[in-house]
């Protein structure tokens, strides 16, 4: 995932480094029409770049204009770009000073900025739709400090998830967002992703305490200090958690951390089809009891998982719902004989709840491999991987996994293929995914869209955890209207102008 400007996103403008000229129209306006907004004026001539590259060097930042690393930015096996969506440039600060330094030089020489990190971001989202230079934080991935009485910690931006909780497990901490392996903080930030973790822990969002930011004219800023609440002006942390790299570059993070669940126990049940999984869920969330995470794959993501090697653990190919139970062991309990009773009723196969630490690794293994599956499942290179990451209030969640997969499976052309829907059923996320050939990416978008408006008549959102990236830019206004999105364009053009 990207954690800092981006050049174009959802919002049509870019977010990094050009000059405006500014009317008096446009002051006394609280949003900002597309037709109303200032014309770009990048200068990405080779002169100018070199010029860049030259001062860069003097100042010791690290860069590369390699054709394919240049394209490594922009591209991944989670999301592809086309030939000219990439940066000319590659550059490696080593502290929030020398991303000032960068961000001050690009914004003096009008140079599009965009961001990587963890490269699991999806929905076209790491794109240099304005070519420019690339910002690649591989050299921020410290764990800063842990202060385990205030149970926080401060963390560069390309940090890993996975690696922040290798460190706090021995403590007996843990940070609960948990989306891709791989995602980095940095990243996760500018996505206000989530995870499996998110039914019981929440978001991104309720795990940030404080930024570091880099402005477009390099201007350095933190949002708040360490205190868990604070009415200190207006809630910046807050606006850029989300923003996708469109407001500012993170460089540092202060973020909450809890204490590790205890007796903790994994469970898998697989049913005869998707609905009775789906009615466990629901039957489970009316019961009143707060199960640490509850996830339903069906059944071509189990095969698909079986298939790819991924997955230490053989599981049979059908619809299967992944669990976590956790607390005092009555809890825990009684959490699990509910379960059972629930699967038994609707029709389980096969049922298994552990507390074996091996048997917890494995089976959850199966579950967090999926989306890494998914991409293996790919036939040619070339092939393109599609999705949604449409959310619905808890009580509309049924029927969004049956009408969805009604759509999908009942279209022509889906049936040459594949097609799996996998969903974070505790808060109503439901992903459908498509792997399909390029040729086919116009048809598939347009069946996919049909989904998110589905999730839309449902009263939900076209994105639940993932962002909107350039592949869902254009369905933002169904959901927010147009004077909403003329609004987020404000916001954006004025943090630009603030510092031009």
């Amino acid at each position: 995932m990207h954690a800092g400007c981006t050049s174009d996103r959802y919002i049509a403008q870019p977010s990094s480094n050009f000059n405006l000229n500014f009317n008096m129209s446009y002051n006394n306006k609280s949003t900002l029409s597309l037709e109303d907004c200032p014309p770009l004026t990048f200068d990405h001539s080779e002169q100018n770049l070199n010029g860049l590259l030259h001062h860069l060097k003097a100042c010791k930042i690290e860069s590369t204009t390699d054709v394919t690393e240049c394209v490594s930015k922009a591209s991944t096996k989670h999301s592809s770009c086309l030939p000219h969506e990439r940066p000319t440039a590659v550059l490696y600060p080593r502290s929030t000073e020398q991303v000032s330094t960068i961000a001050k030089a690009c914004h003096e020489r009008s140079i599009a900025i965009t961001t990587f990190a963890g490269g699991t971001s999806l929905g076209g989202a790491l794109r240099s739709t304005r070519g420019g230079v690339c910002i690649d934080f591989k050299h921020m991935d410290q764990l800063l400090d842990v202060h385990e009485d205030d149970l926080d910690v401060v963390v560069q931006p390309n940090m890993g998830w996975v690696e922040l909780n290798q460190v706090l497990e021995p403590r007996g901490l843990f940070f609960p967002p948990d989306p891709a392996p791989g995602a980095k903080l940095g990243g996760m930030v500018a996505m206000s992703c989530s995870g499996t973790n998110a039914y019981r822990y929440g978001t991104m969002k309720d795990w940030v305490i404080s930024l570091t930011l880099v402005l477009a004219d390099g201007t350095i800023i933190k949002t708040r200090n360490r205190p868990r609440k604070s009415s200190a002006g207006y809630d910046l942390t807050h606006l850029i958690i989300g923003s996708e790299g469109t407001l500012a570059l993170v460089t540092e993070a202060v973020l909450k951390v809890t204490i590790l669940p205890k007796n903790l126990h994994v469970g898998m049940a697989s049913f005869p089809s998707l609905q009775a999984g789906v009615n466990v869920a629901v039957a489970v969330l009316k019961s009143g009891h707060l199960l640490e995470a509850i996830e339903l794959a069906d059944a071509e993501c189990v095969l698909v998982i079986q298939r790819s090697g991924l997955a230490e653990e053989a599981v049979d190919a059908a619809p299967t719902l992944f669990l976590k139970f956790a607390g005092p062991q009555k809890t825990v309990d009684e959490q699990i004989q509910i379960v059972r009773s629930l699967a038994s009723h609707h029709g389980a196969e096969k049922v298994e709840i552990t507390s074996e630490k091996s048997r917890i690794t494995s089976i959850w293994g199966v579950r967090k491999c999926l989306a890494h599956a998914l991409v293996a499942v790919k036939r040619d290179p070339t092939d393109l991987f599609l999705h949604t990451d449409a959310a619905v209030p808890i009580s509309k969640m049924a029927d969004l996994v049956e009408k969805s997969n009604q759509l999908v499976r009942g279209n022509p052309k889906s049936k040459a293929w594949f097609c799996a829907s996998v969903g974070h059923v505790g808060d109503g996320n439901v992903h459908t995914a498509i792997v399909c050939p390029a040729h086919a990416r116009h048809d598939a978008e347009e069946l996919l869209a049909k989904v998110h408006g589905l999730a839309l008549d449902l009263d939900g959102t076209i994105t639940g955890e993932h962002g909107v990236g350039m592949e869902l830019r254009d369905l933002l206004a169904d959901e927010v209207g147009e004077e909403g999105v003329n609004l987020m364009r404000k916001i954006n053009l004025l943090s630009i102008r603030e510092g031009s």
